[in-house]
Parts: C-alpha cells; sequence; structure tokens
C-alpha cells in the first residue's frame, strides 16, 4: 500500500523503499490501522484534538491564572517590555528572594499580546490560543512520530518520506486526546508548556532537516543545525525543559543517522579498542555535532544562569515535603513513588488534581509500606525496557524502545528532583512533553502484539476503545477547569487529605459570599495542615467579618507565630486588636508588617484609620498620603484625607487633596461625592453641584448623594430641587440619618413661603 500511494516519485524512490524493507522491519505491516495520505492524517488529528479541549474556550480564569495574568503587570502596557526580561513568570524580579526564578519572558509576551489585543483581561483569547496551539503541536507530532517509529529517510528529491503512516498516525492520536493535557490546554498558565512544545519539536525537525542532503551520513547542513539549537533556546525562554531537546537531538543523531549500538560501543570503550572509529563516530561527523549541541546548550544555561542569579528558587515544606526530608533514604523512596506516580498517570489518567500538595501524597517513611509495590513495578519495567534497548539484536527494536525512552526520561530530568528541588510533587503539566515517549512505546508494543495476535482486529478496536474514552475524559476534565469551583471540587474527591484543596474551595466560596460554608473548609484546611498559615489568615478574616474577634485573634497570632514574615497576618491581627481597643498592639502588629513588606499601602491605610480613632490627625493623614504614594489609586486612602480635612475645617486643603485624587482616578465617584461636600461648605456651589450630579449619573442608587445634593440645593436656595433630591434620598433609604429632618425643614420653610406669598 505504501508502495503504491507514492509511485509517482519514480524507481529511485522504490529502490529506496525495497532497501529500507530489506534492512528494518515495518511497523505498519503488523497492525489493523487506517491509511490515511499525510495531509488527511494531519487534518484528522487536529480536528480530535479540537473536540476534546474546544469546550474550555470560554473558561474563566483559574486558580494560577490570577497570579500570572490577572496581577501580573507584565502584562500591562505601561510595564516596558525591557522589564519582562529581567522578571519571572509571575511578574516577580528575578533577584527577589521570593522570586521562583520560572523565567519564561516568551511566554508572557504572548499574554501580553493576547491583553493588548482583547482590550483587557477577556479569558476567552487567551483560552482560544491555548486549544489553537495544542491542535499545532499534535499536528507536528504526525511529522515527529513518523521520523521515530519509520526513521529519516529522503526521496532523491530531498523529500523526507513516511515510511510508518500508520502508527505515526495511531501515535499522534494517542498524543491528542491524552487526558493529562487537559491541564496545559485549559488552563491558561500552560501555555509555558504549549510553547515550549511547539519549539521543542521545531527544533527536533530542523535538526532532521539537517540530513536531507546526506550521503551516507558524511554530509550535513550547518545551518539546520544552528537553527535547531537557536530553536531549542526559543523553548527554553518559554518554560525551562525546552532545553533538553538538544540532549534529545543528540541521542537522535548516533541511534538513527549514525546507527550506533550503545551496548557494542560500551564494550569497546572499556577494552580501548582501536576501531571506534569504524563505529562512526568521527567519520560522519558525530561528534562534532554533540560537541556544538552541547556547547550551545552550555552557553544558553550559563546566560540564563547570569540573567536568573546565582539563588536557587525558595520553596516551602508543603509544596514538595520530600525534598525537605532529612533521610536520604525517604527523599529517594518518595522521588521513585513520585516518578511511579507520573508513570500511572500517563498510563491510567483517570484521577486528575489541579495540585497534588500538602499531604495529597503522604511520605512514605518505611519500607513496610505496600506504596513500595509501586516503585518496584516502575522499575521492574523500566529496566526490562532498558536492556531490551540496549541488549536486542533487532536493530530496529533497539532504535525505537532507546527513542521512546529518551522521550519519556530526558524532557522529565528538570522535574525529577534530581538536579534541584522544585516546587511541586507531581504536576500533571510537566509530562506534556514525556507523553510523547509513552506514545512511542505504546503504538510499538500494540505493533508487537498485533504481529501476535490472530486476530488484529480485535486489538484495534480496543486501542479505538481507548482513544475514545480518552476524548471523552478530555471533555470532562477540560469542563471542569471551565470555572475555579467544579475544578477545586473535582479534586475533593481525588486528593481528599490536600489541604489546599480544601483552602480553594473554602476561598472560592468566601468571594462567593457564603462565609458559613468557606469557615467548614477553612477548618478542614487547618486541622489537615495545623501549619497552614494560609488558612488560618483567610479564616481569620471571616471570623473578624462575624465579630468573633476572640478566635479571629488566636487563629492570626498562630500564623504570624508560624510565619513571623507573613505581612498580610501582621496586618489582620492589628485590625482585630483595633476592634479590641487594644490600640498600642494593633499600632505594633501594623508596623510589623510593614517592616516585613514595604510596599504594603492596604497597612498604611489601616494604620491611618487607627491614628484618626486616636485622634492622632497628623500621624493618620501622613499614613493615608504613604498609601496614595504607594498605591496612586487607593481610593479609599484618598476619601479619608479628604474627609478627615473637611471634619477638622481644613475646607482649602481637604480641596486641594480631592483635586489631585481625581486627576489620577478621575471616573471615582466616591471623591467626586467628597470634593463635591467641601465644595458647597466652601460655598462653590456651581462646581459642586456638577460633581454632585457626575457621582449621581455614575451611582444613581446612592441615597446620601442624592441628600447631600439636597442640602446643597438648600443652602443655595434651590428649594424645589432640594425637595427632589430629598424625597429620592428617603425613597432609597427611609432611614438616611439626618434627611427626614431636613426635609421637614424645608417643607416648613416651604409652607412659610407659601402662607406669605398667599
Amino acid at each position: 500500500q505504501i508502495f503504491n500511494q507514492h509511485n509517482a516519485e519514480a524507481p529511485n524512490l522504490q529502490q529506496v523503499f525495497h532497501r529500507m524493507a530489506q534492512t528494518e522491519p515495518n511497523l505498519d505491516h503488523n497492525i489493523s490501522w487506517f491509511l490515511l495520505p499525510s495531509y488527511w492524517a494531519k487534518v484528522v488529528v487536529a480536528l480530535i484534538s479540537f473536540l476534546c479541549f474546544a469546550n474550555s474556550y470560554d473558561g474563566d480564569f483559574v486558580f494560577d491564572d490570577s497570579e500570572a495574568i490577572i496581577n501580573n503587570k507584565d502584562l500591562r502596557a505601561e510595564t516596558p517590555l525591557g522589564d519582562l526580561w529581567h522578571h519571572d513568570f509571575w511578574g516577580s524580579k528575578l533577584s527577589s528572594n521570593t522570586s521562583h526564578k520560572s523565567y519564561r519572558p516568551l511566554t508572557v509576551l504572548t499574554f501580553r499580546i493576547n491583553y493588548f489585543f482583547a482590550g483587557g483581561f477577556y479569558p476567552v483569547g487567551f483560552h482560544v490560543i491555548n486549544i489553537i496551539l495544542h491542535c499545532t503541536i499534535s499536528v507536528l507530532m504526525v511529522d515527529v512520530f513518523s521520523i521515530l517509529l519509520g526513521g529519516l529517510q529522503f526521496s532523491n528529491k530531498g523529500r523526507r518520506l513516511n515510511l510508518a503512516p500508520k502508527t505515526s498516525l495511531l501515535a499522534a492520536l494517542l498524543f491528542a486526546v491524552h487526558p493529562v493535557h487537559t491541564e496545559c490546554v485549559a488552563g491558561i498558565v500552560g501555555r509555558a508548556d504549549l510553547l515550549c512544545a511547539l519549539f521543542f519539536l521545531l527544533s527536533f525537525l530542523g535538526y532532521c532537516k539537517a540530513f536531507r542532503e546526506n550521503k551516507e551520513g558524511h554530509n550535513f547542513s550547518m545551518l539546520w543545525v544552528l537553527v535547531s539549537v537557536i530553536l531549542g533556546a526559543i523553548a527554553m525562554l518559554c518554560k525551562e525543559q525546552g532545553i533538553t531537546v538538544l540532549g534529545l537531538n543528540a541521542v537522535f543523531d548516533a541511534l538513527v543517522i549514525n546507527k550506533i549500538n550503545v551496548l557494542e560501543l560500551t564494550q569497546k570503550l572499556l577494552h580501548k579498542d582501536k576501531s571506534l572509529e569504524n563505529a562512526g563516530l568521527l567519520r560522519k561527523g558525530l561528534l562534532f555535532r554533540i560537541t556544538l549541541l552541547m556547547s550551545g546548550g552550555a552557553s544558553i544555561l550559563y546566560i540564563r544562569w547570569r540573567i536568573m542569579g546565582t539563588g536557587p528558587p525558595a520553596f516551602t515544606e508543603v509544596d514538595n515535603p520530600a525534598s525537605f526530608a532529612d533521610s536520604l533514604f525517604v527523599r529517594a523512596i518518595n522521588y521513585n513513588y513520585y516518578y511511579s506516580l507520573n508513570a500511572w498517570l500517563l498510563l491510567c489518567p483517570w484521577w486528575l488534581c489541579f495540585d497534588w500538595s500538602m499531604g495529597c501524597i503522604p511520605l512514605i517513611k518505611s519500607v513496610s509500606d505496600c506504596r513500595i509495590i509501586a516503585l518496584a513495578a516502575l522499575w521492574f519495567c523500566l529496566i526490562g525496557l532498558i536492556c531490551q534497548a540496549l541488549c536486542s539484536e533487532d536493530s530496529h527494536k533497539r532504535r525505537i524502545l532507546t527513542l521512546g525512552l529518551g522521550f519519556l526520561i530526558i524532557p522529565f530530568l528538570p522535574a525529577s528532583n534530581l538536579f534541584f528541588r522544585v516546587g511541586f510533587v507531581i504536576a500533571e503539566r510537566v509530562i506534556y512533553l514525556p507523553s510523547i515517549g509513552y506514545c512511542i512505546l505504546f503504538t510499538y508494543g500494540f505493533s508487537l502484539l498485533s504481529k501476535q495476535a490472530k486476530k488484529k482486529k480485535i486489538l484495534a478496536v480496543a486501542v479505538l476503545g481507548i482513544l475514545l474514552i480518552n476524548v471523552m475524559r478530555c471533555a470532562l476534565r477540560s469542563s471542569q477547569w471551565r470555572s475555579e469551583e467544579q475544578l477545586f471540587r473535582s479534586a475533593l474527591s481525588v486528593c481528599p487529605l490536600n489541604a489546599k484543596v480544601h483552602y480553594n474551595v473554602g476561598k472560592n466560596l468566601a468571594d462567593k459570599g457564603n462565609q458559613s460554608a468557606a469557615i467548614k473548609y477553612y477548618r478542614e484546611a487547618v486541622r489537615l495542615n495545623p501549619k497552614y498559615v494560609h488558612a488560618m489568615n483567610n479564616l481569620g478574616n471571616i471570623l473578624k467579618e462575624r465579630n468573633e474577634l476572640r478566635e479571629a485573634e488566636e487563629l492570626l497570632s498562630l500564623a504570624v507565630q508560624i510565619q513571623p514574615d507573613f505581612a498580610a497576618a501582621w496586618m489582620n491581627l492589628g485590625i482585630v486588636q483595633n476592634s479590641l481597643r487594644r490600640f498600642e498592639e494593633a499600632e505594633q502588629s501594623y508596623w510589623t508588617a510593614i517592616k516585613h513588606r514595604k510596599k504594603y499601602p492596604d497597612c498604611y491605610y489601616n494604620l491611618g484609620r487607627l491614628y484618626a480613632d486616636l485622634n492622632r490627625h497628623i500621624d493618620a493623614l501622613n499614613a493615608w498620603r504613604n498609601a496614595t504614594v504607594l498605591k496612586p489609586e487607593h481610593s479609599l486612602a484618598w476619601n479619608n484625607m479628604i474627609i478627615l480635612l473637611d471634619n477638622t475645617g481644613n475646607l482649602a486643603q481637604a480641596e486641594a487633596v480631592g483635586r489631585e485624587a481625581l486627576e489620577l482616578i478621575p471616573n471615582d465617584h466616591s471623591l467626586m461625592f467628597s470634593l463635591a461636600n467641601v465644595l458647597g461648605k466652601s460655598q462653590k456651589y456651581k462646581e459642586s453641584e456638577a460633581l454632585f450630579l457626575k457621582a449621581i449619573k455614575a451611582n444613581p442608587n446612592a441615597a446620601s448623594y442624592h441628600g447631600n445634593l439636597a442640602v446643597l440645593y438648600h443652602r443655595w436656595g434651590n428649594l424645589d430641587l432640594a425637595k427632589k433630591h430629598y424625597e429620592v434620598s428617603l425613597k432609597l433609604d427611609p432611614m438616611a440619618p439626618g434627611t427626614k429632618e431636613n426635609y421637614n425643614l424645608l417643607r416648613r420653610k416651604l409652607e412659610q413661603l407659601q402662607k406669605k406669598g398667599g
């Protein structure tokens, strides 16, 4: 069938096929599967990959999207583009001690472009780009798998030949519909993995193009090798894993281009065999190309290291508990257990969770733990595959197994904890690239089974069933990623011991105003992790709002005791102490918060409120001024300054502050209202009226706005308009303080005027 498909290529191409058929078995001969032309194969893969994740297109910003996108100043136009090259993925300076050192400027740049064209934080555009990226990557996988499974061969005209169209289509479909990819596609932050994978594959395909003019392995294009290195660097600027493509290119060069037998080569090296040149290392330029790849990779890593700074990222025990274990044995056992769980997610991606930290996977502390079986199973399979990859007499088998293991293991190395501590236990997003290796091994295994099976169609139907189940699982999981409520609740059944899951469910409920339910989940988070300071802080906040001040104080005091530099908890503790009228302690808590977070406008605002309660007016004004310097759009601080100056009779100063505030926040109706009050007292009635009317237009249902405008008209002598706005104010709020009395005064005055007129 393959020969007939390419008859137009003339006899030379048939000779190439004949030579390939003699030297290597064709996987496609073993399986009963669809044979489609390359174009239609790619169309099918694109459509099915789109079908899997299409329902995520109108999802919200969820989980890490808030920090990486909504709260990331690097997306906004006022931030210079140059800052992207000095900040981490979350918008923090790389030199900061709190930075995670995740350097992905190109990914952040695409977020910024999304933000620019959308005109704000509208998630649809972000989601659509992610879906398109996954579809594009899945299409590229058809070409990649055709090389990995069928070998790299070119026609005399330099056109690459697909010698495994059936198996490459199957492997690409397996990749396209794998449910473990949902986090990368449906979660906008997953774009880092998608962009990294895109340039990773382009680098690999570019390296393959270097041998288009290759005659028996002697010649190669230096330009395409350099292009491959550059694309690898771009992949790394999207996410750190990207650099591993250079190692895979070297493995591919050795196994496919140079057809090196690793076991034979090792034996020759051990015996100092002088026939190494005959093994093809020097004759075919392999050492030169590997040197070029490694030197390029080392240069890229050095530049990144210099930009990042020498300090490692700061992670906590809750992020990755195994890495903080004192015993080397405990660390090693648990790392290997994590590897086995990652492998299980590839094999059976049914239990998926947005976060696997905080007690989701309890530590293995002794060999009596039954979970040790998972480690044994993993290494039994890996050792078996490695032995077959090294020792098999079948060169075709050696090549495919080694490439499959290479793509499975090498891209996973940055997440393995072997070279540095990572900030997670398991992250589904980091197995996006390693899943390529899984798809190679699965497809090869299916081919071997088909070769032995008498009823090949039954196996084909079984694989179709797996694909269909995966499509449905992707659609279901994508729908869970559409909103935080669905995402967080879906994790409760997967990781019931994960304190962060309960924390996030509680936070989502609190944001929606369901404080009673939120308290339940926050308490469970603290029970599961008694050192979970963020849960204590949020629970303390809710209890403070419900006036349960004693318990709130206990929780917040415990939080700052566990984490003394937790500025938000110190500020909230100060608010509680202020409510308990323990003013000195409150002031001390506020200043401790500011000590740990120098730029803390909300804390200065609360400190100003404390000073105002103590009639320390100058200190209050200074605190609020600090808040507005740090955050010019801090409306509450501006308002309090205007009101305090107004109440103390400093009308000119209050007016100046009000005008300054409105220049910075021109559409804030509360500032218009405050300044209008000041102008009315200064008898600047016309300007005051204009501001009142503008404030009412922005917020027509504010009773106080109508009431104070009525007072202005009352003073000004426009009694009919005063009566109208008093009535509107009382209709909106019949209990509005002072309004009823003023209205009654006005009515008496109007009655007197009517009597005089009569």
